[in-house]
């Protein structure tokens, strides 16, 4: 990618995070028959993204200058990615966390890099189905199940 857009996205993605994090202390702190509260899950998430951004930001001071030649921006990836990201969001509810996050991951995954079908199907349904077990089992947390059959 290049300087200029790194710089700009490690800034946006940084005051993005920020948001998360001030916006979730207003979320309740508890829920009904839940041991992890509403707030936890967009206050660890704004923080993982504040911490990214700020690796991105100290990296682009970084890098080397190139000799004024200019790098593709992948539009066609990006929008694959952010459709599906959508996409995600609106299967959610109706199909559940675990299919809609795999199915998520593994279009992510072959957008960027094509190939290496194994790998990309474990990862996606180890992810998936881990977290799902983390949040929902252990720390006694409520995602969306599986769909109603």
């Amino acid at each position: 990618m290049s300087k200029t857009f790194d710089r700009i996205a490690s800034i946006v993605f940084l005051l993005i995070g920020l948001l998360f994090v001030i916006e979730s202390q207003s979320i309740s702190q508890s829920a009904y028959g839940s041991s992890v509260g509403p707030n936890i899950f967009p206050m660890a998430l704004g923080i993982i993204l504040l911490l990214l951004s700020i690796k991105l930001l100290f990296e682009t001071m970084k890098y080397k200058t190139s000799n004024g030649e200019k790098e593709r921006l992948q539009y066609k990836k990006f929008l694959i990615i952010f459709v599906s990201a959508v996409a995600y969001a609106a299967a959610l509810e109706p199909i559940g966390y675990v299919i809609s996050t795999f199915l998520f991951l593994v279009i992510a995954f072959q957008t960027m890099e094509r190939g290496k079908w194994l790998s990309t199907l474990l990862i996606a349904s180890f992810f998936s189905l881990g977290v799902y077990y983390f949040f929902a089992e252990f720390l006694g947390g409520s995602l969306p199940g599986f769909p109603e059959l």
